[in-house]
């Protein structure tokens, strides 16, 4: 009897034990599921509020959204133009410069479409950049050809004439030499490109930004690339902007603001002096108001360099 009660006591611990065992992994494994249950149920929670701060956030920044599309939009019309302008000069790259116009007009369609998300439109922005960039390589590229051409064709004009020896061949050398100095001339005349006139007005932060509102316009800023142009003296140079209101008259930083033209003295409204070394320069030039109140209606920019008109834009106030 004493032999056969081991054998069964033995079996009976082993059961107790595993049964304790698996007791233990049942409450490990209940412990394991309600903490991973309540870091998810956080998740969901925190993930619940950052949806109603992006929310309120898109709400909050609804007011600036029709501005800021406006913008876009007028930004994009101006490269299709820039680009009509790009197409006239060199026609052979008139694919590639199409294809590029493509891409604007299919982002203008976005912009035409549904209402935009803060987020959506600050996409499209960043899209704008990336697309005014390529078409600045464009423009450089092609004042780079049309300039190399002209220094040749006037190259070609020199060693022409010299080959004259009559009097008949000298008077025809020296009206091709005028003639060469007048392309000379036009030829090493800088360009502005690409110009993008704004207002902008005062935030609570003493930051500015773009605005198309009179009312709250304290500066009026102008950007623009310069021309690469190899003709043209390199060093320093004076760049001049001259702002026209909606009244006609020329708005001035100063009453001396007065420049020389190739049709006469002019008022301006701003100038900037800038070290040029025959390459591709952008630049801004800004005119404060100075607590004057800019009237509604559309404002002509004009941009001048030595003398010459380099480039025009213009902006509208509402």
């Amino acid at each position: 009897m004493e032999t056969q009660q081991a054998p069964n006591s033995k079996s009976n611990r082993f059961y107790f034990v595993f049964i304790f065992l698996l007791l233990a992994a049942i409450a490990g494994l209940t412990l394991a599921w309600s903490r991973q249950r309540s870091a998810l149920n956080t998740c969901n929670n925190k993930n619940t509020a950052l949806l109603a701060d992006m929310a309120d956030m898109e709400e909050a920044l609804s007011g600036f959204s029709g501005t800021m599309k406006d913008d876009l939009k007028q930004n994009l019309n101006q490269m299709l133009r820039d680009y009509n302008k790009l197409i006239e000069k060199d026609s052979s790259k008139a694919d590639s410069l199409n294809a590029q116009k493509a891409q604007i007009m299919q982002l203008l369609k976005k912009l035409e479409g549904a209402n935009m998300t803060a987020r959506e439109l600050v996409r499209a922005r960043k899209e704008n950049e990336t697309l005014r960039s390529i078409m600045r390589s464009y423009a450089r590229t092609i004042d780079s050809l049309n300039t190399l051409n002209i220094d040749l064709g006037t190259r070609l004009e020199e060693t022409n004439v010299k080959l004259t020896t009559t009097t008949e061949e000298r008077d025809d050398f020296r009206r091709q030499a005028e003639e060469s100095q007048q392309q000379v001339k036009k030829g090493s005349k800088l360009q502005a490109y690409a110009i993008e006139s704004e207002a902008l007005k005062l935030r609570l932060n003493n930051t500015t930004d773009v605005t198309d509102r009179a009312k709250n316009a304290v500066q009026f800023r102008s950007s623009f690339t310069l021309s690469e142009n190899v003709l043209t003296t390199k060093g320093r140079k004076i760049i001049y902007m001259q702002i026209t209101a909606p009244s006609g008259n020329i708005l001035q930083g100063s009453s001396n603001f007065v420049m020389q033209t190739e049709n006469g003295p002019t008022a301006y409204s701003q100038k900037k002096e800038v070290d040029y070394l025959n390459q591709a320069l952008d630049l801004t030039i800004y005119y404060e108001l100075k607590g004057e109140t800019a009237s509604k209606g559309t404002y002509k920019v004009r941009i001048f360099c030595e003398g010459q008109l380099i480039g025009s834009d213009s902006f509208t106030l509402k």
